[in-house]
């Protein structure tokens, strides 16, 4: 299953009763649902991909389960594939595997406000490689989510990433274990996740 980036079509002669898009977030916007489908604005280009796996689905599962006892704890709100988040500034739209936020974070329309965020994560998968390491690496910076998780069963060997110590719109930490070990998730959730948890 690959991603494909969909280029806005180029400006044509206003047609009466037809709407005219003058940046790529007025079509995303404008899009009907696309069931079976991930629709997400990143980097200005809008990716259509297909749903993962069910191997996919799971490990996001397996991540919402390991972080209940947090999410018990701090009230806060997990939600596993398919939470939009608004990234403030370029106003570009992600679809984070999993999403952690307070349940009073800001949104915009019915995606959560990027800065309310307190972690995102991704669970890399052969179609999402360089969105998820390289373009959403820069994107969370960018709207100032604290933490970002990377889940990366594909790499030899399969490895979790912690981003964080957001300056300057980059993240300045890494940390990185061995899929089945303990990582910490630094503030503000300090909290030790067993990546045991979530299946290889």
């Amino acid at each position: 299953m690959v991603a494909m980036a969909i280029e806005p079509p180029a400006a044509q002669p206003e047609t009466a009763g037809e709407p005219m898009f003058q940046t790529t977030r007025e079509l995303f916007d404008a899009l009907p649902p696309l069931p079976g489908f991930r629709v997400e604005l990143i980097e200005g280009n809008l990716l259509v991909s297909p749903l993962g796996s069910p191997e996919h689905s799971w490990r996001a599962a397996d991540l919402h389960d390991a972080l209940f006892p947090l999410r018990k704890e701090r009230g806060w709100s997990g939600s596993p594939q398919g939470q939009g988040i608004c990234i403030e500034g370029p106003r570009d739209s992600a679809s984070p595997d999993y999403v952690l936020s307070p349940p009073d974070c800001n949104r915009w329309g019915n995606e959560l406000l990027s800065s309310g965020v307190i972690m995102a994560a991704e669970i890399v998968s052969p179609s999402s490689i360089h969105t998820d390491r390289v373009a959403k690496l820069h994107l969370y910076a960018l709207g100032k989510i604290p933490v970002y998780l990377l889940i990366d069963p594909i790499a030899q060997p399969p490895v979790v990433t912690v981003y964080s110590n957001l300056q300057d719109g980059e993240y300045r930490t890494a940390t990185s274990v061995a899929m089945g070990k303990v990582i910490c998730l630094p503030s503000p959730i300090d909290f030790e996740l067993d990546t045991s948890m979530i299946r290889a």
